[in-house]
């Protein structure tokens, strides 16, 4: 049960801020304060990536809503990376352990994102999805490699 907790507690966190409008999670005033002669604005202004449809760059949508936008998706990479590791940690040791916690990531994902969607100001995205589930996915692998590493150092 012990290992259970992490696990629940995380998906606590992600619950409410899913319920959070836009306006509510707004980091921008607080970036504003905290980074007023715009650090690096000519190197992050060569990034343009695409997003539902649109460009979201420095150019497009300005510094501050860049900055937002970079932490708020890997807060979800990150996120949903310890949540794969949570659940891994909780699960049996069976095979396929590490794709049994990637696919049930995704799952939390998926009903993560259609929680979002009734909230104001909010909408379910398929690359929200997905950005969560390669986030499983690298911690996982992460985990394998000091796995494996460790196993390595135990042989020699």
């Amino acid at each position: 049960m012990k290992k259970l907790i992490p696990l629940f507690s995380l998906l606590i966190i992600v619950f409410i801020f899913s319920g959070q409008t836009a306006e509510q999670q707004s980091m921008q005033e607080m970036l504003k304060a905290y980074l007023p002669n715009k650090p690096q604005e000519s190197f992050l202004s060569i990034f343009q990536i695409p997003y539902w449809g649109i460009l979201v760059s420095v150019e497009e949508r300005g510094y501050y809503a860049f900055i937002e936008f970079l932490i708020r998706k890997g807060t979800h990479f990150i996120c949903f990376g310890l949540i794969g590791l949570a659940i891994y940690i909780a699960l049996p040791k069976v095979q396929y352990r590490k794709l049994i916690a990637v696919m049930i990531t995704m799952l939390l994902a998926i009903a993560d994102e259609f929680h979002q969607s009734f909230t104001s100001g909010r909408t379910a995205s398929l690359q929200d999805v997905m950005l969560d589930t390669s986030g499983a996915i690298a911690a996982l692998g992460l985990l394998s490699i000091f796995q494996w590493l460790k196993r390595r150092k135990n042989v020699t």
